[in-house]
């Protein structure tokens, strides 16, 4: 039996476990619904003896930067196929502009995310750099019920976007895909604005009042992502590992989630 063990069994990577063993793969992983403690050493050696494949979720360390997987465990990691789930912010800002896998990386606020998705590249890993996750219990539907919802008044303002069961199915494909830099995401790149005004729409909601940056009383993390500007381009997903969203915009995902 195919057998991946996953470090960080987090919101994505329990949508991928769930794909992976819906195809007759066994799933052993690290995190608080995991099968195995991360520091129980010992057990997560035991674990990494009988996989086939890793697959790690764990960003870097908030206060170091580091990654723990690799320092805990790197020399573990000797098998023939490795996973990362990175994040399309190792690109930074582009102005709004198109950014694919040729893109430098380095130039934006995740210098520890791309200094991480490095390291993995450099162990010839499939690194599949994500945007902003949606999905079931995180949208923007939810946003708008609970009243957390906002537009933000920035004109040009782009982000992109992926459905988590895109996620997984992407990282499905790339079992069999070459070692390599992957963007999943979906093929609409739009303004936040825009996917806020549709969830409204579908629920029947008037949409929240445009408000300006320093009148929506943003979190620093927050103020970061309006920092940034791009449209993430996935042609290389789709014409090497054969991948095709199943939610190619916002407006499909979001009312798959209704």
């Amino acid at each position: 039996m195919k057998q991946v063990f996953i470090f960080g069994l987090g919101y994505s990577a329990k949508r991928i476990a769930a794909a992976l063993e819906r195809q007759g793969w066994s799933v052993a992983s690290t995190g608080s619904d995991g099968t195995v403690a991360f520091e129980d050493g010992d057990a997560v050696r035991a674990a990494l003896q009988q996989s086939t494949h890793v697959l790690s979720s764990v960003p870097p360390d908030r206060d170091t930067g580091a990654d723990a997987v690799l320092e805990t465990y790197g020399a573990l990691l000797d098998h023939s196929w490795l996973g990362y789930l990175s994040s399309t912010g190792v690109y930074g800002d582009a102005g709004g502009a198109w950014v694919d896998e040729t893109t430098p990386t380095g130039g934006g606020r995740r210098s520890a995310r791309t200094q991480c998705d490095a390291q993995w590249q450099e162990r010839e890993a499939r690194i599949f750099r994500l945007p902003g996750i949606y999905g079931p219990g995180r949208s923007a539907l939810d946003r708008v019920r609970n009243g957390a919802a906002k537009r933000i008044d920035i004109p040009g303002q782009i982000f992109s976007r992926i459905h988590v069961d895109d996620i997984a199915s992407g990282v499905l494909a790339g079992i069999e895909g070459p070692p390599g830099a992957y963007n999943l995401g979906d093929d609409m790149p739009c303004s936040q604005n825009a996917v806020i005004e549709e969830a409204c729409s579908l629920l029947g909601i008037d949409p929240p009042p445009l408000q300006s940056i320093e009148e929506a009383d943003l979190s620093p993390m927050a103020r970061g992502f309006y920092a940034e500007n791009r449209r993430v381009a996935n042609g290389k997903a789709k014409r090497v590992l054969g991948w095709e969203p199943a939610y190619p915009d916002y407006r499909a995902g979001l009312r798959s989630l209704l």
